[in-house]
């Protein structure tokens, strides 16, 4: 037998064996742990609970905490059930923006207006794995803003000015600080530098043409919906 191997004690007990998961960690970790887990559990239930009264049919609990459910859902948690309607949207809506900058010379300058859902369509042309915001979040703000303000952007309920905001945050973050002074959407040309001082958006409503098989008529004419500038 080789000297490097000895045969165990007779009686000796075996090592002890580490238990699996948390109870394997020491201590401080196991508190660490379980403080991690108990925070994402309840941030869980609050959230699938303020869903779950946000979708359920108007009750008592909904409406006696309408503000707080209001405030968590939307924007960004609003459920849209349109995949399931039996009849579909067959409108391309596109949305643009443009900007009024004060130049250092304090010259006003307009630009022309800039496809943000072009943009947000190249972003995720070809792409395996397209991001969410990049296709939904410009479309549900437009879509907030006009289902909560009438034909002349007036708002129609509480949530008009939340709808306003959000748009207008979204609009801001997508505009660069050169704003195109004198080229038209898309081209590439002069920048005006400067500070933009006041911005406007507008939808750009297409009707889908009807499949060649069809007799159905549709006026594919551009009609536009132009917001008021806004003060930045």
């Amino acid at each position: 037998m080789d000297s490097n191997e000895r045969e165990p004690l007779e009686g000796a007990a075996p090592p002890p064996s580490r238990a699996p998961g948390i109870a394997g960690l020491s201590k401080p970790y196991r508190v660490v742990t379980a403080l991690a887990l108990g925070a994402v559990a309840v941030a869980a239930c609050w959230h699938l609970t303020l869903v779950f009264l946000h979708v359920a049919p108007s009750n008592t609990v909904s409406k006696q905490h309408a503000g707080v459910i209001d405030w968590w859902i939307y924007p960004e948690f609003e459920q849209n059930w349109k995949l399931f309607a039996p009849n579909p949207l067959q409108q391309n809506i596109a949305v643009e923006v443009r900007a009024e900058v004060r130049t250092d010379d304090g010259m006003l300058v307009t630009g022309n207006w800039r496809g943000l859902s072009a943009e947000d369509g190249a972003a995720i042309h070809h792409s395996l794995l397209p991001s969410h915001t990049e296709q939904n979040e410009l479309r549900r703000a437009w879509d907030f803003f006009t289902t909560s303000h009438d034909e002349d952007n007036k708002s129609t309920g509480e949530r008009g000015a939340l709808s306003e905001e959000y748009l207008r945050r979204i609009a801001l973050d997508r505009l660069d600080p050169r704003t195109p002074a004198d080229t038209s959407v898309g081209k590439g040309g002069h920048l005006a530098e400067g500070r933009i001082v006041r911005i406007q958006l507008r939808g750009a409503t297409t009707e889908v043409s009807a499949p060649k098989w069809s007799d159905e008529k549709a006026d594919t004419q551009t009609y536009y919906r132009e917001l008021p500038w806004w003060m930045v």
